[in-house]
Formats: structure tokens, C-alpha cells, sequence
């Protein structure tokens, strides 16, 4: 993947410590020895050391390089719970239960970037998202200046048939089922703040609607409307189009008959779709149909870079995933 190679050589140039809470499962270790043997991140895999070690032995992996943080026996336990408990003790939570629940590897991995040793954590791939997300809230929490996590897809667009190639980022996909205007401008402040990190061109976001520069009025257009211009005033150096149509987006020719004075000219590497209905059954369009790769989706909004894999994944895809976490780590 030509336009995933920039993230790798991001990643490489800086290398961060990457925290996977489930050490013991295959796929992890896998990924975690072809992150380091790469030099894209220093891997840290959280579970029992016993498992971790006769797991990587059946896939033949070495861990030479790769640190192994067992809950029941590290030094860091103590520090941990407490860290926990004083984050915890105002919903009634006693040390004794935030040392119990720090020998959760997810709990324990949230932690250690919470407590600043490391600088990305993954999970997801045994985890629930709902698991994933809830301790990401609790323990990493949420970035000064946002109320809520969103999340993006990263999109590579480089077929044969793809004119133009590009990588692309579409939000929220993930998480956020029907945002109100404020929450939307929100999706669209993270993910431009994202793309700013990960796209190698200038950000040209698109505040998608089935509207195009005034042409329906709605209130599903109007929320798009009011997240267009509360992203303006934040980020008034934006090129940012709302609210607008797909094809306006994305196809000079079209955007140059539909919008006058267009900022993005329907060249937009930034889709932020209207609910999560629209997010997710336009990614998955683009993937099925038009062959692009969807990596994601990505955590965004948090104090810290956590983020969730799905159960099905790949050893490849928590590969990816590491790379995007130590480059979202590096800012």
C-alpha cells in the first residue's frame, strides 16, 4: 500500500512505545515482532509471560526485542492501582478493588499510558469495542476541549482504477450514531486534527449532506450547517466545504457548476458524514465496490492515542494499527 508507506517511514522516524493489552493471543505477538523487527515501534505485550512466551514459541516468534508486562508480577502494580483508585475513588471504587482490577491487561495497558510508559495502547482484537472504549473513557479519557470520542477510517485509494490515488480519512464510522451540529463539529475538529498528521497535502474537508450550498432545506441539513460554521470560526484557516453533496466533494468538474467560490474545488481528502448510518455504509461502499483499503476505525478525542482492533483482525491489521497509533503518539 504505496500511501500507507509514508505512515511506516512516520513511524520509523520517530519510534514510540506501543502497549498491546492482549500479549497472549498469536496475531498480536506476530504483529509485535514484525512492528520491531521493522523498527516502526517499540512493543510492549501485556499478559501472563508464561502464555506470552509458549504462544510465540508455536508461531515462531521471537521476542528478543519485545518487552512482557505481566499485571500479577510487575513493579508497576502498586503504582498502578493507585493511580486507579485516586483516578476511580469519587464513583466509590476502594483500593482494593483498583488493584484488582489493574490485573486486567486492558486496565493494566490503559494505565501504563495513562501513567505516561508508554505512548500509544491497542486492544480489540479479544476485547470488545464496548469493553475497549469504556476503559479508553475511564482511564486515558478524553482530550481538554472535546466531550466526546469519535472515531475515523482511514481510506486508501490507489486501484488502477482510483483517479485521483489518495489516501482519504472518513468520520465517525465507529461510534457516534446521530450527532447533533456541536457534536458533529466536534467529529470534525478531531479528524481534521488527524488528517493533519497523517495526510501528506493540505487537509480539504467535506461536511457532507444531500444538500449542496443551499439547495434543500431540512433539519438534517441544518445541523450540517451549523457544524460547517462552528469548525469555521475554530479553525478559520480550514479549506472546508458545507454543507455539500459526495459528488460535489469529490468531482472538480461538478463542484465547479454547483458552488460558487468552492475552497476545496471537489479535490476533499476529509468525507465527515451527517450520522453513523450514512459513515459506515459509505465506507463500506467504497471498500466492496470501489476496492479501496479501509484501515480503522481509528480513535480520535482522547488525551492519549488508544486505540480498538476488531475480533476478526489480522496480524496485518494490528501491524497497521501500530503504525497509525505511534504516528497519532508522535503529535
Amino acid at each position: 500500500m504505496q500511501y500507507f508507506d509514508s505512515i511506516l517511514r512516520k513511524a520509523c522516524a520517530q519510534r514510540q512505545t506501543i502497549v498491546l493489552a492482549e500479549g497472549e493471543d498469536a496475531r498480536v505477538i506476530e504483529a509485535a515482532q514484525r512492528a520491531s523487527n521493522d523498527s516502526i515501534a517499540h512493543c510492549i505485550l501485556v499478559g501472563d509471560a508464561a502464555r506470552i512466551h509458549k504462544q510465540a514459541r508455536l508461531s515462531g516468534c521471537s521476542l528478543d526485542d519485545i518487552r512482557i508486562e505481566d499485571p500479577s508480577a510487575s513493579q508497576y502494580h502498586q503504582r498502578y492501582s493507585q493511580a486507579l483508585w485516586q483516578l476511580r475513588k469519587h464513583k466509590g471504587m476502594t483500593l482494593e478493588q483498583a488493584e484488582s482490577q489493574t490485573l486486567d491487561p486492558l486496565c493494566f495497558a490503559d494505565l501504563m499510558l495513562r501513567e505516561d510508559d508508554a505512548d500509544g495502547a491497542i486492544a480489540g482484537a479479544v476485547y470488545t469495542t464496548g469493553d475497549r472504549v469504556r476503559s479508553a473513557l475511564q482511564i486515558v479519557g478524553v482530550q481538554a476541549g472535546f466531550n466526546s470520542v469519535s472515531s475515523f477510517m482511514l481510506m486508501l485509494f490507489e486501484a488502477g482504477h482510483h483517479d485521483p490515488k489518495q489516501a482519504m480519512l472518513f468520520a465517525d464510522c465507529g461510534l457516534i450514531v446521530d450527532p447533533d451540529g456541536a457534536q458533529l463539529a466536534e467529529i470534525a475538529l478531531a479528524t481534521a486534527q488527524s488528517a493533519d498528521h497523517l495526510i501528506d497535502d493540505e487537509v480539504r474537508m467535506a461536511m457532507l449532506s444531500f444538500s449542496t450550498d443551499g439547495s434543500a432545506n431540512h433539519p438534517m441539513v441544518d445541523k450540517v450547517r451549523e457544524a460547517t460554521e462552528l469548525v469555521r470560526k475554530q479553525l478559520p484557516q480550514l479549506a472546508i466545504e458545507g454543507e455539500v453533496q459526495l459528488d460535489a466533494a469529490i468531482v472538480p468538474e461538478i463542484a465547479a457548476q454547483k458552488i460558487k467560490n468552492s475552497r476545496i474545488e471537489g479535490r476533499a481528502n476529509v468525507l465527515i458524514f451527517p450520522d453513523l448510518n450514512a459513515a459506515n455504509i459509505g465506507y463500506k461502499i467504497a471498500q466492496r465496490f470501489g476496492a479501496a483499503a479501509a484501515i480503522g476505525p481509528i480513535l480520535q478525542g482522547l488525551n492519549r492515542p488508544a486505540n480498538d482492533l476488531s475480533r476478526g483482525c489480522s496480524s496485518d491489521d494490528v501491524y497497521f494499527l501500530v503504525a497509525l497509533t505511534a504516528v497519532q503518539s508522535q503529535a
